[in-house]
């Protein structure tokens, strides 16, 4: 479930391993690329975080991140989320 918390909306997904997490951010990356909007994330072995805010209106969160979210949910979909 995504929160909305200083400015940003913010996920933490938890896969089984790093390769999973690893794959599942490279098709993230090929949807940022396809919307043109590239979020702050962080992986660390199976855990990946992501934080959407739109720097352009001035670091808050917009219908851009709302898509990429409701995109990086899309894909999420297609792995095995713990």
């Amino acid at each position: 479930m995504w929160t909305e918390t200083d400015n940003s909306l913010r996920r933490r997904f938890r896969f089984a391993d790093f390769k999973t997490a690893f794959a599942f951010l490279t098709d993230v990356a090929a949807e940022a690329e396809r919307l043109d909007h590239h979020p702050w994330f962080s992986n660390e072995y199976n855990v990946v975080e992501f934080r959407l805010r739109t720097h352009d209106a001035g670091n808050t969160v917009t219908r851009r991140d709302h898509r990429l979210a409701e995109a990086i949910d899309a894909v999420a979909a297609r792995y095995s989320v713990e």
